[in-house]
């Protein structure tokens, strides 16, 4: 097994399931710390607690793979060449320079260079995704099928992103080509979006957020790996300001405020697991 870097929290669980939480990390490297603009801002866009909202998946069975580092030091859901994965729309890159909200995330003269951003490539990027390629490669041995699911979260309303309010399930199922409806078999994504919906919650399929590098690059339906990404709007399970400050974001996570979308999402982690649990037998 590749070295694990004290960043990177690996659960190693025996299901066919691994949940990957790229982006709910917030901690700052100390030789980077000092160029950004402000901590705050480098922090603002995580995916708040997401980890915490999906503590159940280990009872389940699931492996985990999650980064503590801020996605402002590297943003491990995005295509290590630094092409977009969303070409025409407004978007952040692998080492983001702006925040969602585009405002400059670096002093003056700070930004990462192409050594810097080869470097962080090199150091953060690539332990994560061995990370979850070994985790790959170990389930495929146990299990004909195996279900990648990419949890995320972001504010419900970025005008900068996007228009309006965001649903509240947001499924992506972007393959290698970029096309939604490609990186699993629709029999999941059918039942998925049929448990979002049963929720009386908005959700969309392969709508804005349609997948990213993770569901993109691991989804090899003929070798027996299925990928699923599923962003939720925060208002679901915190409570979320019309406009956010330092003063006033993050909230903290409420578990009670969070029930209605943590009972579908076990559900949907459930589905997952018969999901492949049927393809095996």
């Amino acid at each position: 097994m590749t070295p694990i870097p004290d960043w990177l929290h690996l659960h190693q669980g025996d299901a066919p399931l691994i949940v990957s939480f790229p982006h709910t990390g917030t901690d700052l490297p100390g030789e980077l710390a000092g160029n950004f603009a402000s901590p705050w801002l480098a922090r603002r866009d995580a995916d708040w607690w997401v980890h915490e909202l999906y503590a159940f998946a280990r009872e389940l069975g699931a492996t985990t793979v999650r980064s503590t580092l801020s996605r402002s030091v590297i943003d491990l859901n995005r295509d290590p060449s630094g092409v977009s994965l969303y070409p025409g729309q407004n978007t952040t890159g692998l080492c983001p320079t702006t925040t969602f909200d585009n405002q400059p995330l670096y002093r003056t003269g700070h930004e990462p260079d192409e050594a810097e951003i080869a470097r962080r490539r090199d150091t953060y990027f690539a332990p994560y995704h061995a990370a979850l390629a070994e985790q790959i490669a170990r389930l495929r041995q146990r299990h004909g099928t195996v279900v990648v699911y990419d949890a995320h979260s972001i504010r419900s309303r970025i005008p900068h992103l996007f228009d309006g309010e965001l649903p509240q399930f947001n499924i992506g199922t972007a393959g290698p080509s970029g096309a939604g409806d490609t990186s699993c078999d629709n029999a999941l994504t059918d039942v998925v979006e049929n448990l979002c919906a049963l929720s009386g919650l908005g959700h969309v399929r392969n709508g804005r957020f349609k997948g990213g590098w993770i569901t993109r690059h691991y989804s090899n339906i003929p070798g027996g790996v299925h990928t699923l990404q599923m962003e939720l709007a925060c208002r679901g399970y915190m409570h979320e300001p019309a406009t956010v400050d330092e003063n006033n974001w993050p909230t903290p996570y409420d578990p009670t405020h969070a029930t209605p979308v943590r009972d579908t999402l076990q559900q949907v982690l459930r589905a997952s697991l018969d999901f492949a649990s049927r393809r095996d037998s």
